[in-house]
């Protein structure tokens, strides 16, 4: 129970408001998407329109749902306007404001539609539903339908974009994103079509007097004397929200002018560039400002730690951090209280510090066309193969020839690598590191990098074969794998930037191939990676082994030879179809 509090303390502590704005976005976004199905439904009829709003009413107006739904809608918008008025600085990329923006115009567009139907349901009993709402838009007042059309397409695009900010350093995104891109363009084009071929339907039933008599009732759409009530207050719920914007881009306003008679503070970014900023800009906010550059993947959101920074001289004197910055700051594992994030911090006093992530605009192994990739978090598999007895390779060879000859085992290797799924990632001397699951799940991963072992036997034989005229002893390698959550992500400085894999699971791969001289075997598998893989128990012997920097053993499986690995993952693979 005290864990479960902790627990629920912890998370409550590193809750922010933009977590709590994300929450009720994504109610938000789902009562859309019910709409806008219901409305693809007019592409088969007006009937099936009218029997899917049953369905839809009927989960959407249950009492719990429907407080949740206008709770979530009151403290979403609120949010919004708050953000306004927070944000200090709007020169982020152009997608960020024009979210802001289509967030804010929502509720004058829907303004008259929800009172139309809510209110006037409450008030009057009216029950407007397809027939009356599309009669409205395409016989009486087609003008409304166009603002209904832009509605749809603000309120989309808003919750599209919002759901992108979301899901974007999400370990799956890059998978999902086709899927979520056609879903993007499909359902608001099936709706629109479907309010379209309903409209036309009902335009042309409207000729008939009788169906005026059934769908066009007081009951059904209400009085002129009770539209027009329902239209005042409307109106006057426009003005309000209006005013309130007004009165929000007021504040803003007072809010300069007092930062500025506040004073100036001067920012030293360590590198001999300062800026000067009025008091209360997040460093992060000063440096867009002023166009300096300054690493932040999530956009300022606090969702990431690339914009920290480390503080030059006394770090006393700056504001404590929020709690939703402590808790970031945790979660990496940082308690030096000199480092603190840029886009939180809004120092009151002149401040020197230093970018411990430079911004890359470009990494160089992406040959200029790929954005630089920091921080993301997910599960892989490394493998580290080296090449044994180099050093007495080159102790009887010319130095171009030893070249020549490593460069031909990273390329065997290399090749393995990539035949089986996985990506050669960084050479070092006369060995590599390959990671798998980069595009993979961890089973695949797993069984990937074990057959890339085999694989790279396979063509180390062929090597051997190819230059027996030259060798004196065949080329000998020893193999590391294991998998685990690591930290994948551009590394580097200026031109020479690399993307690799950072952690405990890359260290541990590397310490199982050192481990492969004394175990005399060509490959040490871990029993994470056996497991993971769906290997059997009594596939490989298993060895208990003490790893250096780990304070707990690790059971290992030992590989004598990993020509037999392929059969092994086969086997597994056709015993799971």
């Amino acid at each position: 129970m005290a864990a479960l509090q902790t627990r629920l303390a912890d998370l409550l502590h590193g809750t922010s408001a933009r977590q709590i704005r994300l929450v009720c976005g994504v109610i938000l976004f789902a009562y859309v998407v019910s709409h806008f199905l219901n409305h693809a439904l007019g592409n088969i009829s007006v009937e099936a329109m009218e029997a899917g709003v049953y369905y839809h009413t009927l989960f959407w107006q249950f009492l719990p749902v429907t407080i949740v739904f206008y709770g979530a809608a009151l403290i979403h918008a609120g949010l919004g306007v708050f953000a306004l008025y927070q944000r200090r600085e709007f020169r982020w990329k152009t997608i960020e404001p024009l979210q802001l923006v289509l967030g804010l115009s929502i509720p004058l567009l829907v303004m008259a539609h929800l009172i139309g139907i809510r209110l006037g349901l409450t008030i009057y009993g009216h029950e407007k539903l397809y027939p009356q709402e599309l009669y409205l838009f395409f016989v009486l007042a087609p003008a409304r339908l166009w603002q209904m059309t832009i509605l749809l397409v603000v309120a989309w695009v808003h919750g599209c974009i919002g759901i992108y900010f979301w899901l974007r350093m999400k370990p799956f995104f890059a998978r999902a994103a086709p899927y979520l891109l056609a879903a993007a363009v499909l359902i608001p084009t099936l709706a629109m079509l479907g309010v379209y071929q309903g409209g036309r339907s009902v335009a042309a039933d409207s000729d008939d007097a009788d169906w005026r008599k059934t769908n066009y009732t007081r009951q059904q759409v209400g009085t002129v004397a009770e539209n027009k009530v329902l239209d005042r207050i409307s109106g006057g719920l426009v003005v309000g929200y209006l005013g309130l914007l007004g009165v929000v881009l007021l504040a803003r306003g007072v809010r300069a002018l007092r930062e500025r008679r506040g004073g100036m503070i001067a920012l030293s970014y360590g590198n001999g560039k300062t800026v000067r900023v009025p008091k209360g800009l997040s460093v992060l906010e000063a440096s867009l400002r002023h166009n300096v550059p300054h690493a932040s993947v999530c956009g300022g959101r606090a969702r990431c730690s690339t914009c920290r920074i480390r503080i030059i001289g006394d770090h006393a004197i700056l504001p404590e951090p929020s709690q939703r910055e402590a808790f970031v700051l945790t979660r990496v594992g940082t308690n030096d209280p000199s480092i603190r994030l840029a886009c939180q911090l809004r120092p009151t006093c002149d401040l020197s510090f230093f970018q411990l992530f430079m911004p890359q605009t470009l990494a160089a192994n992406a040959q200029g066309s790929a954005p630089a990739r920091i921080g993301q978090e997910r599960y892989l598999v490394s493998l580290f193969v080296d090449m044994r007895g180099s050093t007495q390779l080159a102790e009887k060879r010319l130095p171009f020839d030893t070249v020549f000859i490593v460069n031909r085992f990273l390329a065997a290797v290399s090749q393995a690598v990539l035949e089986n799924g996985g990506q050669p990632n960084q050479f070092v001397g006369d060995g590599m590191l390959a990671l798998f699951g980069l595009t993979a799940d961890p089973q695949t991963a797993c069984r990937q990098a074990l057959k890339a072992a085999a694989g790279i036997a396979v063509h180390v034989d062929e090597l051997n074969q190819l230059l027996s005229h030259d060798l004196r002893q065949p080329i000998r390698f020893g193999i590391g794998i294991h998998g685990g959550e690591v930290i994948i992500g551009d590394i580097g400085y200026r031109d020479h930037i690399v993307f690799t894999a950072l952690g405990d699971a890359v260290n541990v791969a590397a310490r199982l191939q050192d481990m492969t001289k004394t175990l005399a075997c060509e490959a040490v598998v871990s029993d994470e990676v056996r497991l993971t893989g769906g290997l059997a128990e009594e596939a490989l012997p298993a060895q208990e082994v003490a790893i250096r920097g780990r304070d707990e053993p690790m059971v290992v499986r030992v590989v004598g030879d990993t020509r037999q690995l392929t059969s092994l993952v086969d086997g597994t693979e056709r015993a799971a179809a």
